[in-house]
């Protein structure tokens, strides 16, 4: 008898995970779009930064390269 009663535990934990899990499933989807878009902004952000960094690099070498008269 204890057997049946861990197993029909089991078996309503496990009704229980999917029922959250279904209901659980549009906010999941919702925050791995939210997630996807925040990582393409700061990609977008990292992207634009290394091309100033790249920018003042070049400026720096080309300026420090003028010859003097």
């Amino acid at each position: 008898m204890k057997a049946f009663f861990v197993g029909l535990l089991f078996l309503a934990a496990v009704l229980v995970m999917t029922g959250l899990g279904i209901l659980l499933f549009p906010l999941l989807l919702i925050l791995t779009l939210a997630l996807r878009i925040a990582v393409g902004f700061l990609l977008i952000i990292l992207a634009i930064w290394l091309l100033g960094k790249f920018i003042i690099f070049v400026w720096d070498a080309l300026s420090k390269r003028t010859p003097t008269i």
